[in-house]
C-alpha cells in the first residue's frame, strides 16, 4: 500500500486581542448605527411612539454618545451619578446628531486603540452615591456597551417602522432593503 504524503500545512500565528475584537466590532456596528440615524427626519425629533417612551431625540443621542462609553470604561473605575449627572448632548437636526455621533465615534477609535487586554479584568462600579447598582470586570461593561448600541439601535428601528420609514439592513437584508 503506497502511502500519500501531504506536505505540512504552514500557518502563521496571528494574535488577536480582545481590543482588537473590540476595536473591529466598533467599526462594524458603526455602519448600521450611521444608516439608521441618518433616516431619522428632523420634524420628527419630538415624538415617542408611547408617553412612557424616549423621544427619537432623546434615544438617537443616546444612541450617538454609546461609542464614548469605551473610554468612560477604560479610563476610570467607576460612573457615580452624584458626582456626574446626566446631561445629554442637545441636538436639534439629523445632520448634528450624525456629527456627535463621528465625535464620540472617534472618541471610542482612540480609547480602544489605546487599551490593554489587562486592564479588561479590573473592577468597574457604577453608582449613584452609596448605592452601588452594579460592578463587574471592565470586559463585561465594554460587551454592555457594545450590546446597549444594538438594543437601542433595536428600539429606533421601531420607531422608524411606526413612522414608516424605511429600515436599513444590518445583519442581513431588511425587509425595506434587500441589499444591505
Amino acid at each position: 500500500m503506497t502511502m500519500i504524503q501531504t506536505p505540512p500545512v504552514q500557518t502563521t500565528a496571528a494574535t488577536t486581542t480582545l481590543i482588537d475584537i473590540f476595536a473591529k466590532e466598533l467599526e462594524q456596528e458603526a455602519v448600521t448605527t450611521r444608516k439608521m440615524l441618518e433616516r431619522i427626519p428632523d420634524d420628527k425629533f419630538s415624538w415617542q411612539p408611547h408617553p412612557k417612551s424616549m423621544t427619537i431625540k432623546r434615544l438617537a443621542t443616546h444612541i450617538a454618545e454609546l461609542p464614548t462609553w469605551i473610554g468612560m470604561t477604560l479610563t476610570t473605575n467607576e460612573l457615580d451619578f452624584s458626582n456626574n449627572p446626566y446631561a445629554p448632548v442637545d441636538v436639534n437636526t439629523t445632520a448634528e446628531l450624525l456629527e456627535y455621533f463621528e465625535k464620540s465615534l472617534e472618541d471610542g477609535r482612540k480609547h480602544i486603540a489605546m487599551g490593554r487586554d489587562e486592564q479588561l479584568s479590573d473592577p468597574w462600579t457604577l453608582r449613584d452615591g452609596d448605592t452601588i447598582y452594579d460592578t463587574s470586570p471592565k470586559l463585561a461593561v465594554l460587551r454592555m456597551s457594545f450590546n446597549q448600541i444594538v438594543h437601542h439601535r433595536a428600539q429606533l428601528g421601531v420607531y422608524l417602522r411606526l413612522l414608516n420609514i424605511p429600515i436599513p439592513g444590518s445583519y442581513g437584508p431588511s425587509a425595506d432593503e434587500m441589499d444591505f
